[in-house]
Order: structure tokens, then sequence, then C-alpha cells
């Protein structure tokens, strides 16, 4: 059964110079970044700037956020997409027939 949602629910582009990055995007796309709270858990070395979405009245697409975070750099690598689901142990277990590989499990 295939769902009328975007699988895609979130996904994050992770830069080095935020302020470059959200100049670049707020031109190219002619919008209006925002400051995103980052979780206590995560706070120290970790901002993010949310585009523009309407997640809660569950609108088409999905949200998601530049980031920039120890660690992380642009380029390969440099971008998460977050998929969504009802159960993601579920859709895992189909991974490994479809030819691919689960790096981290459900937690």
């Amino acid at each position: 059964m295939t769902s009328k949602r975007n699988p895609v629910g979130w996904f994050e582009i992770y830069v080095s110079d935020l302020a470059r990055a959200r100049a670049f995007y707020e031109t190219v796309l002619n919008i209006q970044m925002q400051p995103m709270p980052v979780p206590d858990h995560m706070a120290g070395g970790f901002e993010m700037l949310k585009f523009p979405s309407d997640m809660e009245n569950q609108a088409p697409g999905c949200g998601g956020t530049l980031c920039k975070m120890e660690g992380f750099r642009p380029g390969a690598g440099g971008t998460l997409i977050y998929f969504s689901c009802e159960d993601c142990g579920v859709v895992a277990s189909r991974v490994a027939s479809a030819g691919g590989r689960v790096f981290k499990e459900k937690f």
C-alpha cells in the first residue's frame, strides 16, 4: 500500500559557513530562513536554520534545515535525509532483500 504523504520527512544540509549558506539559499529560493531551537542534548557547537514549511498542516513536501556542527562537513556525506514511515523497524527489515544495508538499527 502506498502513502499519499511525501516519504521524505526531513532533511539536513550540513554547511561550514552558516551565514554564507543562508544568504545563498534565501537569494536563490527567494525565501526567509529562521533559526531553529537546538535540542538541549545537542546545545553548544550546533546551529540550525529552518527552511519554510507547513508540516503542522500536512502540506505537501517536507521540512528541513541548514546545520552547522563540529565534525560534519558539506559535500559527499554532508546531507542527511530522513524518510517517514509508520514503523522504521518494518521498513528496515526490507533493506537487505532490496540490496541495501542498515547502518544503525531502530532505537
